[in-house]
């Protein structure tokens, strides 16, 4: 299915659309820790795990910054279906249903079909990023990459002008802008509805543009959250991962009723 069809996809009648709080993204934010408080283990393990799995592939990619770089881009666009188990957790927890690692990774059995062609489609924006980006900083500074010890921070600014910066964030903004609009709550509108991969992009574009100051402030929180956690050498992600996770479901709470 193309894009466009995506976007001209009808929301499913037995949802609606809720309009919520310009600031309401921090509520999430705070009802995601009390759910990470609650059940502390499942939800750090899937932490440690995204943390590991990043620090395996900057080892590996450590002399590279091209690949370093597109890494990071490409985590961002398909951490939405990486925390699936985190949202599932905050289902169960507001269900009263048993709460663990294994039963978030069992309760997502009945929708595996729906999430796999989701991850699907997220891993082709990250496939097509990856390409991007290191077509963008090849041609911004050279066909052989730097080594990164050179090109960290304030060094690698040096070696590209302010227009080459300019041309590497606008390719990377618009790829990460459609991604956030197809994916902010397509996941647990999947989990909780056992939708379509279609149908949950059309109600994450519906709420969306039903919420457009509320979404730039959840996007801006967590750009500045996931930085935190880089810059903490990934330290800090153990804990900012499922604290997103958990707030993406809080926020599909909010925006999306199902009136059946």
């Amino acid at each position: 299915m193309s894009e466009q069809s995506y976007i001209n996809q009808k929301v499913p009648e037995q949802l609606s659309i809720q309009q919520v709080a310009f600031l309401r993204p921090f509520i999430w934010l705070a009802y995601a820790w009390q759910d990470l408080i609650r059940h502390p283990i499942a939800s750090l393990a899937y932490g440690f795990a995204v943390s590991a799995l990043l620090l395996v592939i900057f080892f590996v990619t450590s002399l590279n910054i091209y690949v370093i770089v597109a890494s990071i881009s490409g985590f961002m666009l398909i951490g939405p279906i990486m925390a699936a188990g985190l949202c599932e957790l905050s289902r169960r927890n507001e269900n009263d249903e048993a709460v663990g690692f294994d039963e978030s990774i069992d309760g997502l059995q009945h929708c595996q079909s729906s999430l796999t062609r989701f991850a699907g489609i997220l891993l082709g924006f990250s496939a097509l990023w990856f390409l991007l980006s290191g077509l963008v900083l090849s041609l911004t500074v050279g066909d052989i990459a730097p080594p990164l010890d050179q090109t960290m921070w304030g060094n690698f600014l040096t070696l590209v002008t302010p227009s080459q910066l300019l041309l590497y964030a606008i390719v990377g903004g618009i790829l990460a802008c459609i991604a956030f609009v197809v994916s902010v709550v397509s996941v647990p509108a999947i989990i909780d509805n056992s939708l379509s991969s279609a149908d949950a992009m059309a109600v994450s574009f519906k709420a969306t543009l039903d919420n457009l100051p509320t979404m730039l402030v959840w996007a801006f929180l967590i750009v500045l959250l996931s930085a935190v956690g880089f810059v903490t050498f990934l330290i800090g992600m153990i804990i900012i991962y499922p604290l997103l996770g958990h707030a993406t479901w809080h926020a599909y709470r909010d925006m999306v009723k199902n009136q059946t």
